[in-house]
């Protein structure tokens, strides 16, 4: 009997709750947690993570089967699903922790991350410069429990109905095939 791979990925694009909605129908993806990685607090609070001294991003740790769904699909519907064009901003969502960043977990997962970004930038998606940073994973630390599957539990609070819903409704739209059934 063999053993499943599982692979981690970690991303921050704005709020944690937007992409933890996105990431968590996927097919492939066994488990999302959103948390705080790239700053130098060792276990921060959600409130010390909005004073924004402490480096850290809002970012959700992906855990994914590579035999059903790969890093580089993982990464072009973050690039569908948030802006990389705005430094430390996601919509109203301003400040260095909501950045645009991949955490990357091994040489393969950086080069894979910045061939992406060499083709969209080639191909012109964006109209602006793509400012994502990759940078090597250093640690993550979970988010307090009230923040895990956020979407999941509220769909009618208003951040979540004019936010996340219409992402959710565009990654339905893009990725159908990608859903689980």
């Amino acid at each position: 009997m063999s053993e499943t791979i599982r692979e981690i990925a970690t991303f921050g694009g704005g709020c944690f709750w937007c992409l933890e909605a996105v990431f968590e129908p996927l097919g492939g993806v066994d488990r999302v947690v959103s948390g705080y990685a790239g700053g130098l607090e060792k276990n921060p609070t959600y409130e010390q993570v909005c004073s924004k001294r402490t480096g850290h991003a809002e970012v959700v740790q992906v855990s994914f089967d590579p035999t059903v769904i790969s890093f580089r699909e993982l990464l072009e519907i973050f690039f569908v699903m948030h802006d990389p064009t705005t430094l430390n901003r996601q919509g109203n969502d301003v400040g260095p922790q909501y950045r645009s960043a991949i955490f990357y977990q091994t040489e393969e997962q950086k080069q894979t991350a910045t061939a992406l970004i060499a083709e969209l930038t080639a191909a012109a998606v964006f109209a602006q410069p793509i400012v994502t940073e990759v940078t090597a994973f250093s640690s993550f630390y979970p988010a307090e429990e009230y923040h895990q599957g956020y979407y999941r539990e509220n769909p009618g609070a208003s951040y979540c109905s004019y936010v996340i819903s219409p992402k959710v409704a565009k990654l339905r739209k893009h990725f159908s095939a990608k859903i689980k059934s």
